[in-house]
């Protein structure tokens, strides 16, 4: 791959607590996992690093607790970095560690240049808002006034993720877990975002309503050519969207490759052990 990443992130952390003399020395950190014993601080990310490529997915797999969902809140500033630089491709954003930006500034990425899937959705959506309404609200915020143009658009999205048109009106309050997601997934791509995040997305739902919904992913993925980054615990789910994998482990990155390589000869312990577990 010879093209420029969409989105460059490099050493970033992300720690809870002060840390201390026994903990601070990134070389020399005396942890129990990632946690200190000696001042309680955890170190949620350590010195991540990764680059997502055009058109590409990429998945991050890990057990509860490994830092992948800390990782994802601090890309899409649902959180503050510790340290750490990213960067994405966007001409008026060139060389600009985007986690040093104003606000403002982070709300106009989250706006135009990414979209957010959460686990539970309701982080994603407003519960008591219609279905069209919620897909409406992520086009204004991006800046669309036009209300013909964000119907049409709020109605092709809602079809591109199946949900019947006779039901745009209703609140997602009043929907299955599985076209929740659906929904979510709708708005998340209503500004056409080049950056699409996915936090666990098929977790809590069952196996045929999760076979549907990451065959969604993946059409969409395919149709608008979007790179996403993918966060699960469930190998099952990275074997069929990813192309490449990141393993984490207390905080760290501790494998990463290509995702048929990944799978067919985990190199680290760790990832034997999630793999096996797989067969």
């Amino acid at each position: 791959m010879h093209e420029e990443p969409v989105l460059q992130v490099r050493n970033l952390r992300k720690q809870f607590g002060p840390g201390c003399r026994e903990c601070g020395q990134m070389d020399n950190r005396q942890l129990e996992k990632n946690y200190c014993t000696n001042c309680g601080t955890v170190y949620a990310c350590q010195d991540i690093s990764l680059d997502l490529y055009p058109g590409e997915i990429l998945g991050i797999v890990g057990e509860s607790g490994s830092g992948k969902s800390t990782l994802m809140q601090c890309l899409y500033f649902d959180a503050e970095v510790s340290s750490g630089e990213a960067y994405i491709k966007d001409p008026k954003l060139e060389g600009k560690n985007v986690f040093d930006l104003s606000s403002q500034q982070k709300r106009y990425i989250r706006n135009h240049s990414y979209g957010m899937v959460y686990q539970n959705p309701v982080h994603g959506l407003k519960m008591n808002f219609s279905s069209v309404g919620n897909i409406a609200e992520k086009q204004i915020a991006a800046g669309n006034r036009n209300v013909a143009d964000m119907e049409a658009t709020s109605k092709k999205l809602l079809e591109s993720v199946h949900i019947p048109l006779h039901r745009m009106k209703e609140e997602p309050q009043n929907f299955s877990g599985g076209m929740q997601q659906r929904v979510q997934i709708a708005k998340a791509l209503s500004n056409n975002p080049p950056v699409l995040f996915l936090d666990e997305v098929t977790t809590g739902l069952d196996l045929s309503v999760q076979a549907n919904v990451l065959d969604l992913i993946k059409t969409i993925q395919r149709e608008l050519g979007i790179s996403m980054l993918v966060v699960s615990h469930d190998l099952a789910v990275i074997r069929m969207l990813a192309d490449r994998t990141v393993v984490m482990l207390n905080g760290a990155i501790i494998e990463e490759g290509l995702t048929d390589q990944i799978l067919e000869d985990p190199q680290h312990e760790y990832t034997q052990q999630l793999v096996y577990s797989l067969l």
